[in-house]
């Protein structure tokens, strides 16, 4: 074949010419370039491949990630991963081999990514999101995602969407604002641990966290400061109560001292709060993770003191009354997971009561099923979003679309395995869930999605919204 031939079958003096003529029209100083990136945009993206591997999360415990390629680049993601699986979500994948990494290995995943997922999804269009996830929730033909792995699906799912943004030449999160349907993006509330407990941390506490939340801020980049100065200020405070002695932290970063009550680490959480100066401009959440300590119908707050563990019970009413009292005594503004994950007539009744968003984590585990019921019988309302609780992206934007549908709020949240991946602060702004409870302003796996988010909204300039007072309904 000549070369005039090729140029014919290809129609490429056509395309250079068209280049050519962009580039004068442009007057750009550098035409060499700027006809290189005219030509690739000439180009239809599509999915290459697509390879896995195993690597470790922020607790050393394997987890997967994925390089998917297009024609236009390289597109990198990684699933985090929870402290325990619950019955209602989507199933993690690991091989079960005592032998390698105490079972907790994800190679299965891994070799299922690279053998079946990427040969089902060469050739598709990355913008097509619900396209390759259906693609992949038809080739794993189980409820649960038993089959491939809900890790070995989401890492290819977040990956393809990073890819999709990519190709529209459009922010992250505005690519998953679009796939939503919606027309702002917001900048989240950030939820900071500020003090661990429950299974996050080897102390004595046995509510899993509490958060402060900077809503008085006007922008999220002073909602940062905010928790990073209260957060050093609650060190100091610990520091001084322990005799000038430090503490541990916990496995998202919150502070992890001994504490024998709940209102023991609420009074030293504001009075590190008292000292920022900041006061009213600062709120308080709790995570209760109420199922960790529930035994039968009763909740032991001293599990994890062995001189006192089962030595002072509390029933379900008994737990709605110190609710009442301590929201009455500090500026609690959310808690979560207030009662046993079964236990839908407690967390309704309090629910109703008024006194504070009701969170469903445990409750929900945002399962659409369990999301509907709720909504059905008002058990609670708001939704903690945890993507790889559903498994793939677009079924996350709609079970969050219910959660708003019903007028509930969102909280978008990590994982106490964590990765260096940023996915869910992109996807707390494209949603507009108004807050995002990615652990304390400290270590690396954490602070790099509120490095993120700092990004985002200087990214997004003039147009930037904070969702400050407005955190339960970023509409």
């Amino acid at each position: 074949m000549s070369v005039q031939e090729y140029l014919d079958k290809h129609m490429l003096s056509r395309k250079i010419e068209d280049a050519v003529n962009a580039a004068v029209r442009a007057k750009t100083s550098d035409p060499v370039l700027f006809i290189a990136n005219h030509m690739k945009k000439a180009v239809s993206s599509v999915i290459t491949k697509v390879k896995a591997r195993q690597i470790l999360d922020s607790r050393g415990i394997p987890t997967v990630e994925v390089d998917l390629h297009t024609n236009k680049g390289v597109f990198r993601a990684s699933v985090p991963s929870g402290d325990s699986s619950g019955t209602y979500e989507a199933i993690e994948l690991r091989d079960g081999d005592k032998g390698m990494y105490l079972g907790n290995s994800v190679a299965k995943a891994v070799k299922n990514i690279n053998d079946k997922i990427s040969e089902a999804l060469i050739g598709m269009d990355p913008k097509l999101q619900g396209q390759i996830d259906q693609a992949m929730i038809d080739l794993d033909k189980t409820e649960k995602k038993s089959e491939l792995g809900a890790n070995a699906i989401l890492a290819v799912s977040i990956a393809a969407c990073k890819a999709g943004a990519a190709e529209k030449e459009v922010p992250l999160c505005k690519h998953l604002s679009d796939l939503s349907g919606r027309a702002n993006m917001v900048l989240p509330v950030p939820a900071f641990t500020v003090l661990s407990g429950g299974k996050h941390a080897s102390n004595t506490f046995a509510i899993q966290e509490i958060m402060i939340l900077p809503i008085g801020a006007s922008r999220f980049e002073e909602a940062l400061q905010w928790g990073s100065e209260t957060y050093h200020h609650l060190k100091a405070v610990i520091a001084e109560k322990n005799g000038g002695l430090g503490c541990n932290v916990g496995e998202d970063g919150g502070l992890a001292p001994d504490i024998s009550s709940l209102k023991e680490g609420l009074e030293l959480v504001k009075e590190a709060i008292n000292r920022t100066g900041y006061n009213d401009k600062i709120k308080i959440a709790i995570d209760v993770a109420a199922t960790n300590f529930c035994l039968g119908t009763k909740y032991d707050l001293d599990v994890k003191s062995p001189n006192k563990s089962g030595q002072n019970f509390k029933s379900a009413d008994d737990m709605i009354d110190m609710y009442k009292e301590i929201c009455n005594e500090y500026p609690i503004v959310s808690i979560e997971d207030p009662f046993d994950k079964e236990d839908w007539e407690h967390t309704k009744y309090f629910s109703s009561l008024g006194i504070c968003q009701v969170v469903g984590d445990d409750l929900l585990m945002s399962n659409s099923k369990r999301v509907e019921r709720a909504i059905q019988e008002s058990s609670c309302n708001a939704l903690l979003l945890k993507v790889n609780q559903i498994g793939t992206v677009t079924e996350a934007i709609e079970v969050v679309k219910m959660a708003r549908d019903a007028q509930w709020g969102v909280v978008t949240s990590h994982r106490c395995g964590e990765t260096e991946d940023s996915f869910i602060s992109d996807l707390s702004v494209g949603l507009a869930t108004g807050v995002i409870k990615a652990g304390a302003p400290c270590r690396g796996e954490r602070t790099m999605k509120y490095n993120q988010l700092l990004r985002i909204e200087e990214e997004l300039g003039d147009q930037a919204v904070y969702a400050g007072e407005d955190w339960k309904l970023s509409l």
